[in-house]
């Protein structure tokens, strides 16, 4: 099973802040268990370097790239036809422009799962979205 991550996932997953970052932990421990392939875009990865970057934070903008580099992750290309349908979904759902470009990227490149801690998104027909709980 692929299972793209949403950016919250990973930012929760890594940092391991708040209650969100045990309970991610664990989700993402046992899709690897089951040797699902976890799944992230260029998109995702600026949004988790962000801050590390912003706060000259070497020690935590290592630890997301060696999670993005690690085996059973694969960062699939936000492809044209991703764009153009990521332009449908803004405008049929109202999401915002990132979820929209993250939703399209995993549904074009045939993910099984979308994973995410945003319930706006729960009712995205295109995919199985689970929200972490």
């Amino acid at each position: 099973m692929i299972c793209y991550l949403d950016s919250n996932i990973v930012m929760y997953f890594i940092e391991s802040r708040s209650l969100w970052g045990p309970r991610a932990t664990a989700v993402i421990g046992d899709m690897r268990s089951h040797g699902d392939i976890l799944a992230v875009s260029d998109l995702t990865r600026m949004e988790c370097r962000v801050g590390p970057v912003r706060a000259g934070d070497a020690f935590l903008l290592q630890a997301f790239d060696s999670f993005f580099s690690a085996a059973g992750v694969g960062v699939i290309p936000i492809t044209s036809a991703a764009w153009d349908r990521a332009t449908t979904i803004r405008a049929k759902h109202g999401f915002r422009a990132l979820d929209a470009i993250h939703l399209a990227t995993a549904a074009e490149a045939g993910c099984d799962i979308f994973l995410t801690n945003n319930k706006r998104l729960s009712s995205f027909p295109d995919i199985r979205v689970n929200e972490l709980s």
